[in-house]
């Protein structure tokens, strides 16, 4: 049996992203889809300091350029962002127990940046993912030769990697066609993801931050938290 998921590749994902990933055997990055002309979790995530929600965003370059792809959208790489978003979380995290552990990593992310957006996102994911013990296999939709636009995209998603089942988030049955799936022998499952608590620095806890803080709290105890929790109604 084969348990697909997919995401839209976020920057820096929230602890949700990776509980569903525990959940599937292939995680599928949706990163041909249309790059939103708003504000976007695509871009930039929280964190948390003394003064409570940290925001690390990443600039991208949009004006005059249209609708894009999420996999066409390229980093601006001026001014002094990276440094800037880099003091910000040494600042926030230094008394961390497992801040030290990832400075390296965070390093080489804001100081050899990326040209595409992409590229910086999933080479996060990778890494949050290898620390965090998640075994599902990554996949890139720009991998599979689709066109498609939902409610189709998922269902061909599903048939062309071979998948028995496809888990999605209870928010996903406005745009999900169960008889498209089970037209086609593929098992629709639903869950709804709920906020985990672990130690924090700085009082009040806050829920759904990037998974870098699980990360640099609870260090390789991040992903048995996650793993730990029951996914309810799969």
């Amino acid at each position: 049996m084969t348990v697909i998921s997919t995401y839209q590749p976020y920057f820096s994902p929230f602890g949700g992203f990776f509980e569903k990933a525990f959940h599937s055997d292939i995680l599928v990055l949706m990163d041909t889809v249309q790059f939103p002309l708003g504000s976007t979790w695509l871009t930039r995530n929280r964190f948390k300091n003394d003064q409570g929600v940290l925001w690390i965003i990443i600039p991208v370059w949009k004006r005059g350029l249209g609708l894009q792809r999420i996999c066409d959208v390229r980093i601006c790489n001026e001014g002094r962002w990276a440094e800037k978003c880099l003091k910000a979380l040494k600042t926030a995290y230094k008394n961390a127990p497992y801040f030290e552990d990832h400075v390296n990593f965070l390093q080489g992310i804001f100081f050899e940046p990326s040209e595409r957006l992409i590229d910086l996102n999933v080479k996060i994911i990778r890494y949050l993912m290898e620390h965090m013990a998640v075994s599902s296999r990554l996949v890139l939709l720009s991998g599979l030769g689709i066109e498609t636009k939902e409610p189709r995209l998922s269902v061909e998603v599903a048939k062309r990697i071979g998948a028995n089942d496809f888990l999605a988030q209870t928010g996903a049955k406005k745009y999900l066609d169960s008889r498209l799936f089970q037209k086609e022998g593929i098992g629709l499952k639903f869950y709804s993801p709920r906020p985990v608590i672990y130690p924090q620095l700085w009082g009040e806890f806050l829920p759904n931050l990037s998974a870098f803080d699980m990360l640099f709290n609870c260090g390789p105890k991040a992903g048995n938290i996650l793993r730990g929790r029951r996914v309810q109604g799969v």
